[in-house]
């Protein structure tokens, strides 16, 4: 590929710019085939037509176009404004020059009248066809091409070149490289086809040498520099992208440096100056950030006034977060709005302007705060439309939303909508936004949805502490022929668990708000090492789920199982009658949902509680009623700083004179409950170390998010967490000697078998958990620190777990 090398080599931004400015727009047909040629010198500065002076009387009986190739001749005259027959003046046809240009097709238009016949001859625009990108390396060129908006068989244009220069020149700038330059070139290919090349000169990379305060007494130069985002460059950061200059970040650190005061009480806090100074070797910048932390203030009189007489300003004031004499924060004036929204939708008001007024008072070092409420015009929505699904069905989207065309406007229902859309899982991105039409009663609804793939073919190999080797092959469509319905097979092997199961979900059954589904699934359980035992279970059932509003769902189920242990050598299964887990399980239950979480993927907000029943004996050999109680809540003190907090109790109770089989039982222990073994805490037979499973456990964990200082594409989260818990209360028979073991001399048949332990006595375990999205699938990490627990419990202090798919 030929180029010519001395075209503007080297040229940064605004050189870039002075350039374009200065240069023309000529015909690509007056180059030099295969010349190299700046794209930027091409352009004439005002393209006028060259045409023979028109009579206004002249009408038009015939227009001839000359020069077009690609572009047939029909779609050139439909861009004129003039036609056939229609009487023509200097004016029009100038007009049609400058439409024609207007189109991005034509390098050049010129048109003349020959009597009566109007001719356009045309130099059509050449043809990309190919982007290429030289002289990168700290920038892929994935990431180049993404950033750019010319794609190869694109028409060229010098103002996308121009255009695209400068994204470019920002995606280094934001990168730390603010010396980068790029020079575009074109190399000419037969049939109006050119090469467009970007040569890069990357330039060095600017780090931050030092980040210095000037002004502050309240908080020290670390605690400040916690508080921001850029940090000074250290040859070990290797993962750190904030320890280079960026002016964008600097104007970020500013806020950040506001809220920190004003949520500390400096009412009148201000960043003076951010100054960035090139250092003597130009290689880094020193930062410097000069502030007046002025004094800390206190809440004064704070009010809520009302024009609404149906919206009492006492009753809203006592839900105020503000109180008078607490120190000042700026986030409270925002939670204040945000609840005094929310408190008057609650009473019907779904349209009110809360605005805050606060006032300083230097002399008592106090804030008063007017909180105005105003009811707004009633507004109702003309259209939902909804863009960018190439693939997904509108309905899907639209039974997701919580309001309809010409329902009124409800700013909080929209904004739950948005979540159930997102919920769905099918979509990368979900805006909604309001389209004025025009009408002060009336809005348009856009809800736009940026699609992802939710087919999954998947064959997936780990390792772990637990399952040791483990194969996974599967596939799954959660969008099955876009009407949102969830389709997986899948085969699990590993060295405890095998499983086979398939499944189908109809989120909307028969058109209504009732999802329906059926699953059958095989599974082989070891668990010889755990407690003696093995499992085989082959079964199917069938589900459905009503939606009771917007924040509780009824799912009802049946289950038809058949089960077959084996004791291995150890057992005798006719002396343990009561605890043999062969037969048929015919059961029916179901699972009852209230959550009311902010986001139902990454919650920071908000509780969720979902209670289980099974009761079995419907048929079948076994009869049992299992109940189920979890319940989790969320608080969100910053991104990566979440607090949550999980309890959970169960219980399984034999009737009709039966009893509780083993694979019945509760097990807890390994992911259950964090520093034990899988099957490591409750019942146990100390003569063999088996666990015997419980009938009642409560467990609560408490776990809190902390900054790991990474960046957050490294996808690595680290988290303290406290578990607490016990498990316990097996069937009183099992508590006494068989027959078997009073043969084998272990202790008199009858009587209160001493190596049956259950007490029910409570665990504590405390530790750090560590998760990251590795390239080679989702790694675990637990280190747990034992607190209480009993002296035949089996325990860890590590456990790691790992998959992978590809």
């Amino acid at each position: 590929m030929k180029r010519d090398s001395s075209i503007y080599s080297g040229v940064s931004l605004p050189a870039l710019m002075l350039a374009v400015m200065a240069t023309a727009f000529s015909a690509p047909a007056a180059l030099a085939q295969g010349a190299p040629t700046d794209p930027l010198q091409t352009a004439p500065a005002d393209p006028v037509a060259t045409r023979a002076p028109a009579s206004p009387t002249i009408t038009i009986s015939r227009i001839r176009v000359e020069g077009n190739e690609r572009i047939d001749a029909a779609s050139v005259t439909s861009y004129l404004p003039v036609q056939v027959g229609q009487t023509v003046n200097d004016v029009l046809i100038d007009e049609s020059v400058k439409t024609l240009f207007r189109t991005e097709l034509f390098s050049d238009v010129q048109i003349v009248l020959e009597g009566q016949e109007m001719v356009v001859s045309v130099v059509e625009a050449p043809i990309i066809n190919q982007v290429v990108f030289e002289g990168n390396s700290a920038l892929s060129k994935d990431k180049l091409r993404d950033e750019v908006t010319i794609r190869p068989r694109g028409i060229f244009t010098r103002a996308r070149v121009q255009a695209d220069v400068q994204r470019i020149i920002e995606l280094y700038r934001r990168s730390g490289r603010i010396s980068a330059t790029v020079s575009p070139k074109i190399v000419e290919l037969p049939q109006k086809r050119v090469d467009l090349i970007f040569e890069i000169n990357e330039g060095v990379k600017t780090g931050v040498s030092n980040v210095n305060f000037v002004g502050n007494r309240a908080y020290s130069d670390n605690e400040l520099a916690g508080v921001i985002v850029t940090r000074k460059s250290s040859w070990w950061k290797f993962f750190s992208s904030n320890d280079n200059y960026d002016p964008d970040r600097i104007d970020y650190d500013r806020e950040q440096l506001r809220k920190f005061y004003t949520n500390r009480g400096y009412y009148d806090f201000r960043v003076v100056s951010a100054v960035a100074e090139l250092t003597p070797d130009r290689k880094d910048f020193a930062i410097t950030y000069t502030i007046d932390e002025g004094e800390k203030y206190n809440f004064g009189r704070v009010t809520v006034k009302t024009e609404n007489d149906r919206l009492s300003a006492e009753n809203l004031e006592r839900m105020l977060p503000v109180q008078s004499g607490q120190l000042y924060e700026s986030d409270l004036i925002e939670k204040a709005v945000e609840g005094l929204t929310y408190a008057a939708g609650q009473a019907g008001f779904a349209f009110v302007d809360v605005r805050p007024q606060d006032t300083g008072n230097p002399e008592t070092r106090t804030v008063d705060v007017t909180f105005n409420v105003r009811e707004g015009a009633r507004v109702y929505i003309d259209k939902i439309n909804v863009v960018g699904n190439a693939r997904t069905l509108d309905r899907v989207i639209r039974r997701e939303m919580l309001v309809s065309e010409g329902d009124a406007y409800n700013k909080a229902l929209i904004e739950r909508s948005r979540m159930f859309v997102g919920s769905l899982g099918f979509f990368k991105d979900v805006e909604i936004t309001d389209k004025p039409t025009g009408q002060p009663d009336r809005t348009n609804i856009e809800v736009a949805i940026t699609e992802q793939p939710t087919g999954e073919l998947s064959f997936g190999a780990g390792f772990s502490s637990y399952e040791k080797f483990i194969l996974d092959v599967g596939i799954t469509e959660r969008n099955f022929r876009g009407r949102g319905q969830n389709v997986r097979a899948r085969v699990s092997w590993g060295s405890i668990q095998k499983n086979i199961d398939f499944s189908f979900t109809e989120p909307r059954f028969m058109g209504r708000d009732v999802s329906a589904g059926f699953d059958l699934f095989h599974s082989q359980l070891d668990y010889a090492r755990y407690s003696g035992y093995q499992s085989e279970s082959t079964g199917a059932a069938v589900r459905v789920g009503y939606n009771l509003n917007g924040f509780s769902v009824l799912r009802l189920r049946y289950n038809l199982r058949q089960d077959k242990l084996n004791y291995g050598t150890s057992f005798n299964c006719d002396d343990l009658l009561y605890s043999c887990g062969n037969g048929l399980t015919s059961s029916v239950g179901y699972t009852l949902s209230f959550d009311r979480r902010n986001d139902y993927m990454l919650p920071t907000r908000g509780w969720v509680v979902n209670l289980r029943q099974d009761f079995a004996g419907l048929g079948g050999d076994v009869s049992y009623i299992r109940s189920e109680l979890e319940g989790s809540w969320y608080h969100g003190f910053r991104k990566d700083m979440i607090l949550s907090v999980n309890g959970q109790v169960g219980n399984i109770a034999a009737w009709q004179g039966d009893s509780i089989r083993i694979n019945d039982r509760f097990f807890k222990g390994g992911t259950t409950f964090r520093g034990f073994e899988s099957a490591g805490i409750g019942p146990r037979d100390n003569s063999t170390t088996y666990a015997l499973g419980g009938e009642t456990y409560a467990i609560g964990t408490v776990e809190l998010g902390i900054p790991n200082g990474l960046p957050e594409q490294y996808g690595l989260k680290t988290a303290l967490f406290m578990d607490v818990g016990t498990l316990g209360g097996v069937d009183d028979r099992l508590k006494y000697c068989t027959s078997t073991q009073a043969l084998a001399g272990q202790c008199a048949a009858g009587q209160r078998n001493a190596n049956i332990v259950d007490d029910l006595s409570l665990r504590v375990v405390a530790g750090v958990t560590i998760r990251w999205k590795s390239p080679m699938g989702p790694i675990q990490f637990d280190i747990s620190q034992i607190i209480r627990k009993e002296d035949y419990d089996k325990t860890e202090t590590f456990r790691f777990s790992q998959s992978t798919q590809f």
